[in-house]
This record gives structure tokens, sequence and C-alpha cells, in this order.
């Protein structure tokens, strides 16, 4: 069959004519760059709104967290601070005897110890101009009405020199002390040294009256000592000394 060229002919020139009688509209470019613009701008708000709330409740999280002590390892806790295992014994140590009242006037006895010889202090002179031995002061504090016994001898005229803490030197001994007549009348103080077994002291009186005293000890030393009272006009029968079972380890009558 032979093609019929002028229909195809008839056919172009009519479809010439209509796409010329309904011309196409140009490309709505400016429409679609406002749409693009508008659809960025809604993308970038929505993506700064999810980066807002992530950062927030990350921020809402990290109070709640806990370390987690497997994952970084051990907790590293600071060092306590070294405390030295021995602590300085003082310099001075002073420590009260007794304390009372006796004649209407307040009394006390006690023991001052000085682990060095304070500054001021000088060793007295033994016979033949040798110098007294010593390390430590000790001094026994008598006080009848406010007023130091013998203190017209100076600041140290109540003290001794010993070596230490365990002088043997500083033990046993016992006195009558006043403020007047070298403790022969007035109120005065029966003081005692005693050995470490002594517990207590009685001092009786010639009308029956005992006056019972307690032995106290300077901590940490072997120095030791009790203190009575004897109000003015009395006369001491006899000074017996105690240990803590009651067992009387010495009597004395030498007193009065």
């Amino acid at each position: 069959m032979n093609p019929d060229h002028g229909q195809e002919d008839r056919v172009r020139a009519a479809f010439a004519r209509s796409r010329a009688a309904y011309p196409s509209s140009p490309a709505p470019v400016d429409r679609i760059l406002t749409a693009a613009r508008i659809r960025r701008k809604r993308r970038r708000a929505a993506a700064a709104v999810t980066s807002a709330a992530c950062v927030l409740g990350i921020g809402l999280a990290i109070p709640f967290l806990k370390p987690s002590h497997t994952a970084v390892g051990p907790e590293r806790r600071p060092m306590p601070v070294a405390s030295s295992p021995h602590t300085p014994a003082p310099d001075k140590v002073v420590v009260r005897v007794a304390e009372g009242r006796v004649d209407g006037h307040r009394w006390s006895v006690a023991l001052e110890f000085h682990r060095t010889l304070p500054k001021g202090y000088t060793l007295p002179k033994l016979p033949g101009g040798t110098t007294a031995p010593g390390t430590s002061l000790l001094c026994q504090r008598m006080y009848i009405g406010g007023v130091r016994i013998d203190h017209q001898g100076g600041p140290w005229a109540d003290c001794q020199p010993v070596t230490g803490t365990q002088d043997p030197q500083a033990g046993g001994g016992m006195g009558l002390w006043g403020l007047h007549d070298k403790g022969l009348s007035g109120s005065r103080l029966m003081v005692s040294n005693p050995e470490a077994e002594v517990a207590y002291g009685v001092v009786t009186l010639s009308d029956g009256t005992q006056v019972k005293a307690t032995t106290v000890t300077v901590p940490g030393t072997a120095y030791r000592a009790w203190a009575a009272p004897i109000a003015n006009g009395k006369t001491i029968t006899s000074v017996d000394q105690y240990d803590a079972d009651h067992h009387r380890i010495s009597h004395d009558t030498d007193w009065r």
C-alpha cells in the first residue's frame, strides 16, 4: 500500500494551526523560586527547634547522670591528712593537789612540773661549789589567803631541780608549811610527797579531828603529793599514810 503523502501534509498543517491557536504560557519561574524559599525557611526553623530541644534535654539530663565506676575506673578519693602518731608533751604541767578554806582563808596546793629548766632559773650551788644536777624543775605552789608561801625567796623558792620525770629524789618528803614562824603557828598546810604506793594520808589532831587527803600525781611523771589544812591553834597528834587497800604504810607522831 502506497503512503498518502498528501494526507500527512494536511495533518501536519492542522497541528501547526492548533498550536498557534493555543500559545503555551511561560514557565512560572518566580513562583517556583518563591515556593522553594518558603520551604527552605520552614526546614531551617524546624531544624532549629529540634536542636534546641536536644540541647535542653541534655542539660536536664546532666544533673541526673551518675558516674559509672566500671566505665571510668575506681573512684579516687582525697588522701587523708597525715597526723603525727605522737603528740608532743607540754613543757609545763600544773595539777591541783587540794584546796579549801581554813580559818576563813582560801588555801590551795598545786604541783607544777617544768619539763625543761625555765628561762630565768639557775641551778643552785651545792656545798663545795658544784652545781646541783637537774634537767627539769618541780615546784610545790602553796597558798593561804592568796599569799604564796615562801614568796619572799623569789619565784623559784618552792621549786627543786629534778632529772626527767622519774627522779626518785623528789619523793618521800613531808612538811608543815605556813606564813608565820616557819609553819609552827597560824594557819598551816601539811604536805607530803609520798612513795608510789601511798593512796592517801590522814592527819589526826589533838581534839580527835581527822583530816583525810588523797594523793594526786602529775600526769606522765612519778611526782605526787597530798595536802591537808591545819587550823590555827590546832596540834597534830599523828600523821598516817595508807595504800589503796587501806593498809597503813607509815605512822608519824613527830609533828605538832
